[in-house]
C-alpha cells in the first residue's frame, strides 16, 4: 500500500468511526472538500502533513493519532 493509499484508507475509517461527511470535514478542517475528495481518491499528488495535520483536528485528534493505525505499522507502506 502506497502512503496515499493509506492516508486515504484511514480518512475513510475516521469518517465512519466519527459518522461524519467529507462535507462537515471540510468545514472542521479549513480545507476545501475537494482537497478531501482528491486526498480520498488519491488524485491528489500534493498531500502534505499540513494537510494531514488539518484533517486530524478536523477529527478532533491530533496526528500522532492520525498515524496511530496498522495501516501506518512496518512493512505496509511501500513506495
Amino acid at each position: 500500500m502506497t502512503l496515499s493509499e493509506a492516508v486515504a484508507t484511514r480518512i475513510d475509517e475516521l469518517l465512519d468511526e466519527k459518522k461524519m461527511t467529507q462535507y462537515r470535514l471540510a468545514q472542521l478542517s479549513g480545507l476545501a472538500q475537494t482537497t478531501i475528495a482528491d486526498i480520498r481518491k488519491m488524485r491528489n499528488k500534493g498531500t502534505n502533513i499540513q494537510n494531514i495535520n488539518a484533517i486530524a483536528q478536523g477529527f478532533g485528534i491530533d496526528i500522532s493519532e492520525f498515524f496511530n493505525s496498522p495501516l501506518f505499522k512496518g512493512d505496509s507502506i511501500t513506495d
